[in-house]
C-alpha cells in the first residue's frame, strides 16, 4: 500500500459522525499531514485506554492534551499528579518559537488557556484539599495490598473486619484497626476471637507490625474523617468539566499507599453510581498513572478484583486510562479491555525489553507499518494509536503526532496552586479533621469502667493493671494491653453479679451507653462491595 493509500485509510478511520476529541495529526513520515486528524470518540472513552512509553517520551503531555479535551466537552477528569508536572494545567500555556514550530506544523489552531482544576493531596500531605477515607470503607482487600500482606493474612484481616461490623465498632483510622486487633489477642478477647475463626495471635501480630510500619511512614495521617464524597469528582464549572488533580510528590515514598488508594476511589465510584449503560459522553475519564505500581506482588483475589472493577464499571459512564511505561505492566485481562490504545516510544536495549517489544507489536491490529521498528524510531510527541470507532471496531494504525497542551507544559506556581485551595467550595467540606467516637475510644473506656469497677468494689483487675501499657493520651493509637495471666478475669468473676457473669466483652460493648450513642450519631451500612469496600455516605 502506497502513503497515500495508507493516509487515506486513516482518514477514513478516524473521521465519525458523532462527537470527537482531537489527539492530534497523522504522520507521513517524519512529517505531520494536518487534514488526517487522529481522533478518539467521545462515547467510546468509557471503553478505557492505554497510555504507554518509555520515560521521556511524551506520556504526561499526552494525558494532559486528553484531559483538556474532555474538561472542555465538559467530561470531568480524575488524575493522579506523581511529579508535580501536570499542576500546569491550572495555568495558561507559555508561547515560544519552538511551540509556535510544532503546533504550525500539526494544523493546531492554539490558544494559551487554563483548565479549571481543583488540586488534593493525600490526608493533607502537600499542596491539595485533603481527601481521606476511612479503615472500614478502604476494605481488607485494598488495606491487604498497602500492608503487603501474604494471603493468609489478607484472611485473616477479612474476618477482623467481619468482627468489626458485627460489633458496631467503627474502624475510621488505623488506631481503631490496631484496638480492635489488641482487644482480640488479649485475655479478654480470646472468647470473640475464637468465635470469628480461631485466627492465630501470630497472625494478628504481623498484621499489628504492618499498621505500625504503615504509621512510621506518616500513612495515618491519610486514614480518616471526613471521608471524601466520591461525587465531588463529578462536578462541573459552568459548561466545562472540572480537573480533579490529586498532588503526590510527597507520598512517592509510599507507592502502594497511593496506587492502592486510586483503586479505592475506582472501588467507590462503582459501588456509587447508577447503571448508565453507553452513554453520549463518559461521567468521568481516569487517569491511572504510574499503573505497575498497582499491580506488583498484588495477590490473585486482589488482581481478579482490578480486573472485575474495570470490565463493570463502563457500565457506569466512567473512562479508565493506565498510564505506564510497558503494556506488559497491565495485567492481560485488565489489557484486554482497554479499547483506545496510545502507544509512546518504546525502547529494546535490553533481552527483557526486546521482549516486551514484541509482545506490544502483536497486540496491535493488523497493519502495513513495520510496528517493531518504527516503535524503536518514533521521537517524543509521537505515538502510534488505535482506537474504538462507534462500532466497536478497532480503527486503522495511525502514526500519530500529539497535539500540544493549551496549558503549561511544567509546574504551576506554587502560590497559584494555594490559592485555588484556599477558594475552593470543597476546603470547609474537607479541610479540617475530625476525630469522633470509634472503636478505639469504645474499647478504651469498657476497658477503663472495667478497671475501675472492679478497683471499687475492692478487687483491683490485675489483667487491666498489671503489666499493660498506659491508657493513651487523646489521638494516641494505642489502648491497654492486659497480661495473660488471666488473675483479671477471675477477680472480676468472683465480683461481678450473677447476671452478668458470662456476658463477653462483645456483649458489654454492644449494650453500653457509649455504643448506644455511636449508632445514633452514625448509621453505618455494611453492604460490601467487590473490593470488600464498606460504603458510609456523609451527607
Amino acid at each position: 500500500m502506497s502513503d497515500t493509500q495508507a493516509l487515506e485509510t486513516i482518514r477514513a478511520g478516524y473521521t465519525f459522525d458523532e462527537p470527537a476529541i482531537d489527539l492530534g495529526s497523522a504522520l507521513d513520515g517524519d512529517t505531520p499531514v494536518p487534514d488526517v486528524r487522529v481522533r478518539i470518540p467521545l462515547a467510546m472513552l468509557n471503553r478505557h485506554g492505554l497510555i504507554a512509553g518509555a520515560t521521556g517520551t511524551g506520556k504526561t503531555i499526552t494525558l494532559q492534551v486528553l484531559a483538556e479535551a474532555l474538561s472542555t466537552a465538559g467530561v470531568p477528569v480524575f488524575a493522579a499528579d506523581l511529579k508535580g508536572d501536570l499542576s500546569g494545567m491550572a495555568s495558561p500555556g507559555e508561547p515560544s518559537e519552538k511551540l509556535t514550530a510544532r503546533t504550525q506544523a500539526n494544523g493546531q489552531d492554539w490558544q494559551p488557556e487554563a483548565s479549571p482544576v481543583t488540586f488534593y493531596s493525600l490526608g493533607g500531605e502537600g499542596t491539595g484539599i485533603p481527601m481521606r477515607a476511612s479503615v472500614s470503607s478502604f476494605g481488607p482487600l485494598l488495606l491487604s495490598k498497602v500492608l503487603g500482606l501474604n494471603d493468609t493474612q489478607e484472611s485473616v484481616l477479612g474476618l477482623i473486619f467481619h468482627y468489626a461490623d458485627s460489633a458496631g465498632l467503627a474502624l475510621l483510622d488505623l488506631s481503631d484497626l490496631k484496638a480492635v486487633l489488641s482487644f482480640l489477642t488479649s485475655p479478654e478477647g480470646k472468647t470473640d476471637l475464637k468465635d470469628i475463626g480461631g485466627v492465630s495471635t501470630a497472625s494478628a501480630g504481623v498484621i499489628l507490625r504492618a499498621i505500625a510500619n504503615l504509621e512510621i511512614q506518616g500513612a495515618d495521617a491519610f486514614f480518616g474523617e471526613p471521608e471524601y464524597d466520591i461525587s465531588d469528582l463529578l462536578r462541573t464549572q459552568g459548561a466545562a468539566g472540572t480537573i480533579s488533580m490529586l498532588e503526590l510528590p510527597a507520598v512517592q515514598n509510599r507507592p502502594a499507599l497511593f496506587s492502592t488508594f486510586l483503586m479505592w476511589l475506582l472501588a467507590e465510584l462503582f459501588e456509587t453510581l447508577p447503571e448508565v449503560g453507553d452513554p453520549e459522553k463518559p461521567k468521568l475519564v481516569f487517569f491511572f498513572d504510574e499503573a505497575h505500581l498497582l499491580f506488583t506482588d498484588a495477590s490473585k483475589a486482589f488482581l481478579d478484583s482490578v480486573a472485575q472493577t474495570v470490565r463493570l464499571i463502563r457500565s457506569k459512564g466512567v473512562g479508565v486510562f493506565f498510564v505506564t511505561q510497558q503494556p506488559t505492566d497491565v495485567p492481560e485481562a485488565v489489557l484486554a479491555q482497554l479499547g483506545s490504545r496510545i502507544q509512546h516510544q518504546l525502547r529494546a536495549h535490553t533481552p527483557k525489553e526486546a521482549k516486551a517489544l514484541k509482545e506490544t507489536v502483536s497486540t496491535f491490529p493488523t497493519t502495513d507499518y513495520d510496528l517493531g521498528e518504527l516503535l524503536t524510531t518514533l521521537g517524543t510527541g509521537e505515538a502510534i494509536v488505535t482506537v474504538m470507532d462507534p462500532d466497536g471496531a478497532p480503527t486503522p494504525v495511525a502514526a500519530t503526532k500529539i497535539f500540544a497542551p493549551r496549558s503549561k507544559m511544567g509546574p504551576s506556581d506554587p502560590a497559584l496552586m494555594e490559592q485555588l485551595v484556599t477558594d475552593s467550595p470543597l476546603k470547609a467540606t474537607y479541610g479540617e479533621r475530625i476525630d469522633r467516637e470509634s472503636a478505639r475510644e469504645i474499647l478504651t473506656q469498657r476497658l477503663e469502667a472495667g478497671a475501675a469497677a472492679a478497683e471499687a468494689e475492692g478487687a483491683p483487675d490485675s489483667a487491666l493493671t498489671s503489666g499493660s501499657e498506659p491508657v493513651p493520651e487523646q489521638g494516641e493509637a494505642r489502648i491497654p494491653l492486659p497480661d495473660t495471666s488471666g488473675s483479671g478475669r477471675t477477680s472480676r468473676s468472683r465480683s461481678t453479679k450473677q447476671g452478668r457473669q458470662d456476658q463477653t466483652m462483645l456483649e458489654q460493648v454492644v449494650n453500653s451507653r457509649e455504643f448506644r450513642q455511636f449508632t445514633r450519631t452514625a448509621a453505618r451500612e455494611i453492604a460490601r462491595g467487590i473490593f470488600g469496600t464498606g460504603r458510609r455516605r456523609r451527607r
